[in-house]
Formats: structure tokens, sequence, C-alpha cells
């Protein structure tokens, strides 16, 4: 089974904390949009034949699209690949998008999960972060998506933000649980350095957070949402029983998936591939890049993807997959985590308990093959 992405990279405004590639030309989505019908038509052998078993539109501002552009793409991709066993649509949005009508159409166009970035339901994070909606707006907005049928819905937070943890935070975790969304992504603030907060941070008028403050409200969030029953499950993302999202599993799996769109990204399970993070070389057709992934690259890989899931890593797979030897030198590196507590083997399996998820990235590193 094999994944489909489309990425839309237009915003009508820039987040202050976004590092993602984005362009405020929305009136190049047109034009942006049938260069991806092209890149489909040119890619359509890319996936060997495998079943497409998720679809997902990100961005950037996938809501601006038209829900008869949505479908076009979705029926484009029908044409050229087998999309019967689909079993996830879906679109991330911006929660003013989200109007009754537009909700309405965009059921009808084949979309059948939402990812709305509500970040906070706090008036003044949301200002100091350049979002342009209002936490009565985000409410609203996941109101109208269940009113329109969505059985299946998924919020953004963002926790971490200097200055808006403590209250401000338990009153957005207190919402969040309020609206009963099936899965949560929770993210802690990252200050990169070709951001908005990047710049200030620069400047000197910005600061993260402290690593005891990131600490205290990563346990805030992961004891909320755990605690109304929400499963911790990778380490920015919990779920309802039933619920996980399948389309990131791919990722975290080694699945196949092919990225459509200004700066996406494909995997064709032994390339990687991506596209130019511009708008202009993308529809004037400059090819995509690739990296042929050698055995260091997939084990060190391996063990990225999988220790950011509760699951962690099968080891008895590890040793079919990459060898005895591979297995053992992993085992006696990951000894002093074990004897502290960051990772645990049971079952066969070595995971960081998700309370620790916080320090995943240090441990995964320490275990690279240089």
């Amino acid at each position: 089974m094999a994944g489909l992405y489309f990425h839309i990279p237009f915003c009508k405004r820039i987040c202050a904390y976004c590092d993602f590639y984005k362009s405020v030309e929305t009136a190049r989505l047109p034009e942006t949009l049938q260069a991806m019908h092209r890149e489909l038509e040119s890619r359509r052998e890319y996936l060997g034949g495998e079943a497409v078993r998720t679809r997902y539109f990100g961005g950037g501002t996938p809501s601006l699209c038209t829900p008869e552009q949505l479908r076009a793409l979705l029926d484009h991709a029908a044409g050229l690949f087998d999309c019967s066993a689909t079993e996830e649509t879906t679109l991330e949005a911006n929660p003013d998008d989200l109007t009754p009508r537009y909700l309405d159409a965009l059921r009808e166009a084949g979309i059948d999960r939402l990812s709305i970035g509500i970040q906070s339901l706090d008036d003044d994070c949301l200002r100091l972060m350049n979002r342009r909606h209002t936490a009565r707006q985000a409410v609203e907005a996941v109101r109208a998506a269940r009113k329109a049928g969505f059985g299946n819905l998924t919020v953004d937070l963002i926790f971490g933000v200097p200055g808006f943890g403590g209250d401000s935070l338990r009153r957005t975790l207190d919402g969040i649980l309020a609206l009963e969304a099936e899965h949560v992504s929770a993210y802690h603030l990252t200050v990169e350095p070709d951001t908005a907060f990047g710049r200030r941070a620069a400047r000197g008028s910005f600061r993260p957070v402290e690593e005891q403050v990131s600490e205290e409200e990563f346990l805030t969030v992961r004891r909320t949402l755990t605690g109304a029953g929400y499963e911790h499950y990778e380490v920015s993302n919990f779920a309802r029983p039933g619920f996980r999202a399948r389309h990131n599993a791919a990722y975290w799996h080694g699945e196949k998936y092919l990225g459509i769109g200004p700066a996406a990204h494909s995997f064709d399970g032994r390339e990687r591939h991506w596209n130019v993070a511009s708008v202009t070389r993308y529809i004037d057709g400059e090819e995509a890049e690739a990296e042929q992934l050698t055995e260091h690259d997939r084990f060190n890989e391996y063990l990225l993807t999988r220790l950011r899931t509760a699951e962690g890593i099968g080891l008895g797979e590890l040793r079919q997959r990459f060898g005895a030897e591979r297995a053992e030198r992993l085992r006696r590196e990951a000894a002093r985590w074990i004897a502290a507590g960051t990772l645990r083997i049971s079952s066969g399996r070595m995971a960081v308990p998700p309370e620790r998820f916080l320090v995943s990235d240090a441990v995964i590193e320490s275990l690279f093959e240089a």
C-alpha cells in the first residue's frame, strides 16, 4: 500500500513559526495546479502498481483550493493509480476557511478527514503567531465540520510558546477536549532561523522557553490528553482508539509515497525524490532531485522513524533487515539509555517510553551509524 501527497504551498499570511516552503502569491495557484496535473501524468509509474491507501492535501494552506480543484486532482489520480482501497483522504485547513457551504462541498469532493490548524485557543497567542483566525473561529469551524458530517477530525496545537504556558495552555487544552476531536497533533514550538520568530530571536527580542518549561508543558499536554483517553502513539500525535493518522504512518513505517507539488517529497522504496522549492521553477517543469539510499542510510532512517513511535523497533525485524552485527551494535549503544529508563525493551521491541518522547531526538541521534 502507498500514500499520495499533494503540496499546496500558498498562504494568505505567513505564520511567525513556519519553516516550510510557502508562498503568498496566491494568484499563482491555478497555474501551479495545472503543473501538478502534469506531474501526476509524468509520475504515473512511480508507485509500481501499489494501491493508494491514503491521500493527503498539505501545505501551505490547502483550504485555499476550491472543492472543484481538489476533486479534479483526486479524480485525475484515481485514473492513474488504484485508489479503490483508499482508507483516508485528508485536507489541512485553516479554521476561517471552513464555512458550512465549503464543508459540504468538501464532503462531496471526497474529503473525509480534516486537519484543522487551531494552534491555540488564546487570541493573544494567535496574534503573536500571526495566525489569521481567532479562538472563536476555531471552535466554530470544528462545530461546523461536525454538522457537515465529518466524523474524523484532527486539530493542531502548538505549545512551548513564550508567555503562553500555564493557565493559557491549560485553557487551550480544556477547549480542545471540549471539541472532542478524534486526533490531536501537539507540536513544541521550534524557533527556526528563517522565520519571523527566528529573526526576532537573532535580534534578542524573542527568547525560546527554558528546557525545564518545555518539559513541564510537554507533560501537561501529555497528561491532559492521555487522561482524556487519547493514545500517545507518536512523539507529536495523540489519537482516540482507531483514529491514528494513517497517512503519516506511511512515513514512519517506510512505505512508498508520491508527493506532488512544489517542494513535495517522494519515496519509492529505494530512492528519495524532492521537487524544487520554488513555484516559478516548478511551473517551468524543473525535474525533481533524487538520492539513492545506502544500507547505512536505510538503517539510520529506520531508527529515526520507528523510535518516534510508541511501538518502537522490533528487534527481530531489525536483525532480519539489517543483520545480526548491526542489531548487536544497537543493543550495546542503547544500554546506557536503557539503564536510565529512556529506552525500554519489552516483548522483543525497543522503544522510547511516551513520557520521555521529548528527549527522543537525542536518543535517536546517539544511536545513528556515523
